[in-house]
Order: structure tokens, then sequence, then C-alpha cells
């Protein structure tokens, strides 16, 4: 089942546009990925197209309703889980004629779905869950659940048009594996948001959600990324050449501003020389005057409107370059111990230990290790330990000095209260000046206006930039640097300034991360799986 939309325009309550007249299609059957910066509108596109927000103007064709998975679950913690799923009604009217309440009306709306309840219980199987009572509130399960539950709702409805947004945020390894067979394996046609690259990489289509228009290419996200580095190479060759001209442009109108000049020197002299008459003389003056001028307007505007496109052609290479961030570099020698655990365990308040087997490991300066496991397994919990934030139940911890930096999934570095550049001057520790602190935001693409926003507003790629920014400030040189799920809520493009960044830094890295792109990306040299 295809999907089209034509004309397509939304403008929010407040008045402000977020597109314009946008077009795009999805072949039936195919498998296409909405991509673009955090804040472009690609969860406003995908609400518009499931029929969840009305368009402002023009029209999406579908031949029926799809099946729409959210990015934010929250919103439905109140709901059972068969109405969640979708099957409420017929559960009711099931069990109504199972109690004897055989009216015509039920029977209709269980339309012989005799089977649902067991249906239901296997496509719930099918994604890993146990069985649930249908009745509980979603706000019993977490979010990876949740969103399995909703994926199950895919299956078992047999939908024609399925819609993803940031499907696999909550799930884990194994999860995220279930997701990517089900996209294979669907017959249905499925658009999906995500910054999973992996899923990304699974589609034959992608769309690139731009101020004024959606761009296609006819591939997976590697594909993608291939022509856009073809079409920056051009944008940058296209600039050098325009700035060569510019350049030849500016010589030729002082080349000939300087004949022109030396010409009428020349025909002064002469006048002079011969004794014409001071009217004619004038008059050949101000002809010679008035060529000159016109010389120089017909330079003048071919510099201004080179000049113009040298400007547009920078900017728009600003747009889709890469920002470039050099992390400080630990002092440490590689090979010295930072921690070592022996035999540790951990039970929160009424719980079990954590871990079946107590915890036995060192971690080394210059080591880089990934930590894996289910949801639950106790990934954070180990960080928290080895960084000191917990004391071990059993077992004995030793840890050496040493400068650490946690960069978790929250960003809680940011204190929502300051605005952007009240956060910098938080971590000024170098006493940077003002004019100075100023020039770090700039590149670290803050564009001015957005000096004095609060933290609270910004999207999490923003927040990663600033906390870059702020480390860039401080005299700290992380020993070792954690990071807690870090590409959860980042834009690509953010994602590849972190792994630029954390690929370049010279120290001990600790990481959990269920994105195996970017674990390779960065060198991750060791693997420790918990659970």
């Amino acid at each position: 089942m295809s999907i089209v939309a034509n004309h397509l325009s939304y403008t929010h309550p407040d008045g402000e546009t977020l597109f314009h007249e946008l077009h795009l299609a999805v072949p039936g059957g195919g498998k296409a990925s909405l991509v673009g910066p955090n804040g472009a509108g690609k969860s406003t596109l995908l609400r518009l197209l499931a029929g969840q927000l009305p368009p402002t103007a023009g029209e999406v064709l579908r031949p029926e309703s799809p099946y729409y998975v959210p990015q934010h679950l929250g919103q439905y913690d109140a709901l059972p889980v068969a109405e969640a799923l979708g099957v409420a009604a017929k559960l009711r009217a099931l069990h109504a004629i199972l109690a004897g309440d055989a009216t015509a009306e039920q029977f209709a709306r269980l339309d012989d779905d005799w089977s649902l309840e067991e249906r239901v219980q296997a496509a719930l199987a099918q994604w890993q869950l146990p069985p649930l009572d249908l009745h509980q509130p979603l706000a019993a399960l977490s979010g990876g659940e949740k969103t399995k539950v909703f994926l199950a709702g895919a299956q078992l409805h047999g939908a024609g048009l399925v819609l993803l947004d940031e499907p696999s945020n909550h799930l884990d390894a194994a999860s995220r594996q279930l997701l990517y067979d089900f996209i294979r394996r669907t017959p249905a046609t499925v658009l999906v948001v995500s910054h999973d690259r992996a899923l990304l990489n699974l589609v034959d289509l992608t769309l690139e959600l731009l101020p004024d228009e959606v761009a296609v290419y006819g591939g997976n996200y590697d594909f993608y990324q291939t022509q856009k580095q073809v079409q920056l190479a051009a944008l940058q060759a296209q600039l050098d050449a325009t700035a060569k001209t510019l350049q030849q442009a500016q010589q030729k109108a002082r080349d000939v501003a300087e004949q022109r000049h030396k010409q009428d020197a020349r025909g002064t002299a002469q006048g002079q020389k011969k004794g014409l008459p001071r009217i004619v003389a004038g008059h050949l003056k101000r002809q010679a005057e008035q060529s000159s001028a016109q010389l120089r307007e017909v330079h003048h505007a071919k510099i201004d409107g080179l000049s113009q496109d040298v400007q547009q052609l920078r900017a728009q290479l600003r747009e889709q370059q890469a920002l470039r961030i050099d992390l400080s570099h630990s002092a440490l020698h590689r090979g010295k111990v930072l921690v070592e655990a022996e035999g540790v365990n951990f039970a929160y308040a009424g719980q079990p230990p954590l871990w079946p087997q107590p915890l036995t490991l060192q971690l080394r300066s210059g080591q880089r290790l990934r930590i894996e496991g289910p949801n639950g397994a106790g990934k954070t919990t180990l960080v928290r330990l080895l960084t000191g934030q917990l004391a071990p139940g059993t077992g004995q911890l030793r840890r050496a000095a040493f400068e650490s930096f946690y960069l978790d999934q929250e960003y809680s570095l940011i204190d929502n209260q300051l605005t952007v550049f009240e956060q910098l001057q938080r971590y000024n520790s170098r006493q940077l000046l003002e004019h100075e602190l100023k020039t770090v935001l700039h590149y670290h693409q803050f564009a001015r206006e957005s000096w004095d926003r609060p933290c609270a507003g910004l999207s999490g790629g923003e927040k990663l930039k600033l906390i870059l920014g702020c480390l860039t400030v401080s005299n700290r040189a992380p020993d070792l640097l954690i990071l807690d799920e870090p590409t959860n809520n980042l834009d690509l493009p953010s994602q590849q300034v972190l792994t630029d960044a954390v690929r370049s830094f010279q120290g001990t890295l600790l990481l959990i991360s269920h994105d195996q792109p970017f674990a390779d990306d960065i060198g991750v040299d060791e693997t420790l799986t918990l659970g």
C-alpha cells in the first residue's frame, strides 16, 4: 500500500510555518526512512501522514489508515494493554459472548475472531514479551516493553502501511534484532524516522526533510551518506571556482580603473597641450568620467553578484559540514590500573543481587570497553560502582586517582534553568573572556540568537554540542570518558560529531550502548556482557 503527500504544508498554532508545499511518495511494499536534523519536523510530518494531525494545506493519499507507532509512549500509560493493541472492544465482545451475553451486536463486533486471545499472546511472544495481563495499564511496563507492545500490534492487525517514529530508542540489542527482522520480512509499506544506522541501512529509499523540500535518495543510509559527500565535494568545487572568478573580477576591475585613470590623465594633458577651448575640454572630461562610471558600475555589479554567490555557497557548505571537536587527551600512561573489582555485586533495597555471578574485572588506561546486556542487566549500576557513585554490596573495589567525565543519555551536566551562555560560563575554569566564550559558542554551531535561550529548550544534539563546548572551556582533561547510551537522542549529524570526537580521544573509554555501528566506529576493543 503506497502513501503519497501532495502540496503538504503545516503551520504551528503560534504561526510558525514548519514546512510548505512538500511532496513525497513511498511505493507499495517499499521500505523508506525519513532523515533530517532535530527540529526539522520529522515527527510532525509522520503524524500528518498518519492522520494524527490535520495539515494546514495539501493532502495525504493512502488507501487505508496506517498503523502508527509514536516516539513518546508515556502519553498512553493509563491505557490497558488491550486498548494499546486496538483489540479492547473485540475482547470485551468475546468475553461477553462467552459469559452468555450473545447479542447480535457482540457477534458483529467479534467478527468471528474466536482465537483473538491466542493471536494476541502469539504476537506478543514474537516480540519476546512474556504473557501479559491485557487489562494492566501500559504504565506497568518498561519503555522497551511498551514499544514492543505497539510493534506486536502491527503484526496482529496485518497492517499494510506502518509508520514508525524512533522505534529502537528503548530497545536492547536482542529486541533491536527482532525489529530489524520484522522490517526485512514484512510485506507492508514501512516509513521510519530513526537515528539508528543499522535500521536505516535496511531501507531501499531515504527521504531527507529539508526546509523547502523532501530530497529523495534511491538507497539506504550508507548510499545517502555517499551521495551527500559527492554533493559536498561538488559544492566545494563550485565555491572554489566562484571564489577564483570573484578574485579575477576584482583584479580586472582594479586593472581597468588604473588603465582608465592613466587614459584620463593623458587626455587631460593632451587637451591642455592642444589648447582646446575650456567648454570642449570640459565636455570631453565629462564623457570620460561618465564612461568610467558606467564601466565601474558594470564591474561592481558583477563583483556584487559573485560575492553573493560565494556567501551563499559558504553558508550551504557550513550547513552540510560536520562540526569537528577534539577532546583533551589523558596524560596517563597506557596500561595503568584505574579500577579493580573482585567478587563485586550489588542489590537494590528488597531486590536480589543484580548479577548471578559476582563480577571480577580490571579497567586499565587506554582500554576501550563496552558494557552490553539486556535492559535491566545492571549496566548503568556497574558504571556507578566503577566511578565511586555507589558502594558494592559484596566484594572489593579499588580505584586509583583519575579524572572522569560521564556523559549520560539525559545530559545531566546541563542545567535546564540556565541560558546557553550561562551554562558555558559555569564551566569556564580557563577564565576565558566574554568575547572568547561567544567565539566558542559560535564554533559549536550556536547562533547569536540562541545564546540567551534556556537550556531546557535545547534538542539532544544541541545539548551534546554545548557539553562538548563546556569541556573546551574547562581545564578538565578526562582520563576516563564514560558514555551511557549517548546516541539515543541524537540526530545523525550530531552522532557524527560525537563519533569523530570520541574516535580521536586518547584516553580510557567506557561505553554503554545498543548502537553497534557507533561502537564499531569509535574503536571499542573489548566487550563485557551482563545478564
